[in-house]
């Protein structure tokens, strides 16, 4: 799996279109009481890259290691099909991530309470991913 580093993440966030996509499976490893991974299985499309083709589907395994605070809630009468909004900020030295519609603008830089008032959402030490074929 690559690793994504702090400064790196803009780049990362270019490659693919998270709204959109679903959220596939979601597991949580425990290996010891404070050793926690998640894996998020993801469908999305990547990046435009060119105004006359369409964007090809992608499969993504996102981890994150070193997991310190998570949150994986259904609400009742809300249906949650496809990604409206997925944010990925590296704040306080830990990786947040969320699927979720934080309500912000586009252009919004997400803290670390709107992460926690998410429905989907973790935080943790290592984010790294790959392409699933």
């Amino acid at each position: 799996m690559n690793q994504i580093q702090p400064q790196d993440l803009a780049s990362f966030l270019r490659r693919y279109r998270f709204p959109g996509g679903r959220v596939r499976g979601i597991r949580v490893r425990q290996r010891s009481e404070k050793d926690i991974a998640i894996e998020f299985r993801l469908s999305v499309k990547t990046a435009i890259k060119d105004l006359g083709t369409e964007p090809k589907p992608a499969r993504l395994k996102l981890r994150l290691s070193g997991v310190e605070e998570f949150r994986v809630q259904m609400r009742p009468n809300l249906a949650k099909v496809k990604i409206a909004d997925a944010r990925i900020a590296h704040l306080n030295g830990l990786f947040y991530l969320t699927f979720d519609a934080l309500g912000l603008a586009p252009t919004e830089r997400a803290e670390v309470f709107d992460f926690r008032a998410s429905e989907l959402f973790a935080a943790g030490r290592t984010l790294e991913w790959e392409e699933i074929p």
